[in-house]
């Protein structure tokens, strides 16, 4: 699997124009989620989806939008939320951490390294770290509920917006 030019002008027709850093951050994506031959196109799209929304459409790992006074009245602080999904909260920096063998708890910002935030977004979303839900629950062989797969992450926030942009992603991984 991988994005090709074809993909790509997709995505521009849809999106608009993307920066160099948003195509390496794409790029890299995609790359990361092919070693996983289990991943369906439908599943890579969605993880896709996820991260353009979860990011602001950077496609690169993100801390969480605000001030610095902002993020300190969070009441999961300094738990913010980094990476490609946001995790947030001690326990989930906790249990992602132990997962992957890294000191999450001590040093959260390594959620912001791409080699680590592409493997949190792609474990957590497979295995449901983040609320129980796993992407195999909404997409699979005969199923593609792009909409309910939002619950993976975050309930049902911009259910509907993220599924336009996995249908998207999809209809770009599978041009040539």
């Amino acid at each position: 699997m991988k994005m090709t030019n074809g993909g790509f002008s997709i995505l521009r027709q849809k999106f608009g124009s993307l920066s160099q850093s948003q195509v390496d951050g794409i790029n890299y994506i995609v790359t990361a989620i092919d070693q996983d031959k289990s991943i369906s196109y439908p599943q890579a799209a969605y993880m896709l989806a996820t991260t353009w929304h979860e990011t602001n459409r950077t496609m690169q790992p993100v801390k969480e939008f605000g001030s610095d006074l902002y993020l300190r009245s969070k009441p999961y602080y300094p738990y913010i939320g980094y990476g490609y999904v946001q995790l947030t909260w001690e326990p989930n920096y906790r249990k992602v951490g132990k997962k992957l063998g890294l000191d999450l708890l001590n040093d959260p910002e390594l959620a912001l390294k791409p080699d680590v935030a592409v493997k949190i977004m792609i474990q957590g979303m497979k295995e449901g770290w983040f609320t129980g839900k796993k992407l195999s629950d909404y997409i699979y062989q005969s199923k593609k509920d792009y909409i309910s797969a939002r619950r993976i992450i975050n309930g049902t926030d911009k259910a509907k917006l993220i599924a336009g942009y996995a249908e998207t992603f999809e209809k770009a991984l599978r041009s040539w």
